[in-house]
């Protein structure tokens, strides 16, 4: 890709580059002589690539244009950006998919502030490499002296953007010098030209030939005997014979075959479009994944990312989008954002949103679990766009970010091996024996609204009345306290609901009955509080009152908060909830009364207690 200030001359540099190569269509030719006038005029090389009329009108480059060409030793994707910060969002078109950049610098000029943001926006999209052109010195004398100064304050700068290699080359794109050939006029130059260059970079070494990453696209059957999964393989190496899981299922298996229109083929990589056959049948489907099972990509529900945004409406938080990454797209919403960089400068300021043509850091919270890897870890698992569900535009292009692992974040490690439990001199059987009863955990779930709080308090004054030791534990009651260092993003969500079955096992081992209000949203943590309080002494309640009777209610006033804006990441508006697939009770408190709720719960808790009466 080329980038540069507006006037720098990436136009001009593509066109005699494409000339001096010799790979322009004779058509072509004749009309840029057409257009030149007098015979022995110069040529406006410029014209090649700036195709649109608004573009020949203003002479700058607005969209995105795409040259392709090949010598001798390689072939090229030439992607001619925009200079101007109004099209920032068409230069992170172009720098996507790209394995070099060619910055622009006019060397009457030096390097503005302009040249700073492509290169920032180059290394932020991933691109590995760099070539500093710095153009028009015919305009300056050839002066080395100039481009020196230039390269220095380029180099000094670069260093903050992690680029693997930074080149400059002088150039004067007008006259070719140092496009296709050294020429004669910079004779102090010692280095090799721009084409030569790009002829001879080594980029195999940018693949990801490790973590094999295979987003389903389709799956093809074509008769009762074929069953495939068509796809492009995002990264890694895989053969037949070689293990996979598929995810999210888990499932594993082995590949068979991979299969390609021309035959099939003794192994496939990365960019390579293939179907794959597996020697069993698998629950798998378009958005889903095969990796190799040592091997496998992150499952969030939430990413941190830096976003370029695209839309015309500004991104906040609070509002819901689609997230499309890989194959799969799902529900999501913005949690935060962190800041938002000034390309310029490269710093960070507080935004309360993006606007158009802005870049960020934002948090987004998923309604379903991706497969993810870091961006520069995996360009293709490691991206995502964001859509408008309303419009269905484009309104955002994400890089994730990596962060670290939720364990880590909410401070939760592994028991040290230094570490072993204590065993008191009280038996559970003597515990149960003093109170009279077997403990149990009721684990209430639902929504904000549905009655979780209500009926908690009102089951542990009926338990009471009966003589039953119990205690309610109530989210909002934990979250003054013992998780008060947690927020509502999935991983703290999760550790919110693993501190709460903490808690309430070891109220279970002193006898307790404990009454769980979590709101819980994801099933997996309420499959996990299970196992940390045991099967057998948990009893999960869900209240599938339904959301818009729940919003009716609203008695905290937080659906309208959530609805405003004001409160990300709410249950139920812009975070997702999990219904229960088989909870053990299921009440819909619109449809029946608290008395009866507790009359039904209350049954239900004396059964499972099993116990003589307390003495």
């Amino acid at each position: 890709m080329t980038a540069g200030s507006v006037g720098d001359g990436k136009s001009t540099l593509i066109g005699r580059l494409l000339h001096d190569a010799g790979v322009i269509y004779e058509d072509h030719l004749q009309a840029l002589r057409k257009k030149a006038g007098r015979e022995g005029d110069p040529l406006d090389f410029s014209l090649l690539t700036d195709g649109l009329k608004a573009e020949r009108e203003q002479g700058i480059t607005i969209d995105v244009a795409y040259r392709y060409f090949e010598t001798s030793k390689r072939r090229f994707i030439v992607a001619d950006t925009p200079g101007h910060e109004q099209y920032t969002r068409n230069m992170a078109t172009g720098a996507s998919t790209a394995d070099l950049a060619i910055i622009l610098v006019d060397a009457r000029l030096g390097v503005l502030t302009q040249s700073k943001r492509h290169g920032f926006i180059a290394s932020l999209l991933g691109v590995p490499r760099a070539v500093l052109a710095v153009n028009k010195m015919d305009l300056v004398g050839y002066n080395q002296e100039v481009f020196e100064k230039i390269r220095g304050e380029y180099a000094t700068f670069a260093q903050r953007l992690g680029f693997a290699e930074l080149r400059c080359i002088p150039v004067s794109a007008v006259h070719g010098d140092n496009v296709v050939t050294a020429g004669t006029r910079m004779p102090w130059f010692e280095g090799p030209a721009l084409l030569p260059y790009l002829e001879e970079v080594y980029i195999a070494s940018d693949a990801n030939l490790v973590d094999f990453r295979f987003p389903i696209q389709r799956v093809v059957r074509p008769d009762g005997t074929f069953r495939g999964y068509s796809g492009t393989v995002a990264s890694g190496v895989a053969r037949p014979g070689e293990e996979v899981v598929a995810l999210p299922s888990g499932q594993r298996t082995h590949i068979e075959r991979i299969v390609t229109f021309t035959g099939d083929l003794p192994y496939c990589h990365a960019t390579q479009s293939v179907t794959l056959t597996l020697a069993d049948e698998v629950d798998a489907g378009r958005g889903d994944m095969l990796a190799h099972p040592r091997n496998v990509p992150r499952a969030v529900r939430s990413v941190e990312a830096m976003v370029v945004w695209m839309g015309n409406e500004p991104l906040a938080p609070g509002r819901t989008y689609i997230v499309k990454h890989t194959s799969r797209s799902v529900k999501a919403s913005c949690a935060t954002i962190a800041y938002r960089v000034d390309p310029n400068t490269l710093r960070q300021g507080h935004a309360d949103e993006l606007r158009l043509n802005d870049i960020g850091r934002v948090a987004f919270t998923m309604f379903n679990p991706l497969f993810v890897d870091e961006y520069r870890q995996n360009r293709t698992t490691g991206s995502f766009i964001v859509i408008d569900p309303a419009s269905n535009e484009t309104v955002g292009a994400g890089m994730i970010i990596a962060r670290r692992a939720a364990h880590v974040r909410a401070g939760v490690a592994p028991a040290s091996k230094d570490i072993a439990r204590e065993v008191g001199h009280v038996t559970w059987q003597q515990r149960e024996a003093l109170l009279g009863q077997s403990p149990l955990t009721v684990w209430f779930t639902g929504l904000s609204g549905s009655g979780k709080s209500t009926l908690a308090k009102a089951i542990e004054r009926r338990l009471v009345e009966l003589g039953r030791p119990c205690f309610v534990l109530d989210g909002d009651n934990l979250r003054h306290g013992l998780n008060r260092d947690l927020d509502f993003s999935p991983e703290d969500r999760t550790e919110n609901i693993r501190r709460a079955a903490e808690v309430a096992r070891l109220m279970n081992d002193a006898g307790l009955i404990v009454i769980s209000a979590f709101i819980s949203p994801y099933r997996q943590d309420r499959e996990d509080a299970r196992g940390i309080v045991g099967a057998e002494r948990f009893i999960e309640v869900h209240l599938s009152t339904d959301l818009a009777t729940c919003e009716q209610r609203d008695p905290k006033g937080l659906y309208r908060k959530a609805r405003s804006g004001a409160l990300a990441q709410f249950t139920g508006i812009s975070a997702p909830y999990e219904r229960p697939q088989s909870a053990d009770v299921s009440l819909d408190t619109a449809a029946v009364s608290i008395e009866a709720a507790v009359e039904t719960l209350v049954e239900r808790i004396m059964r499972g207690i099993i116990s003589s009466r307390p003495r």
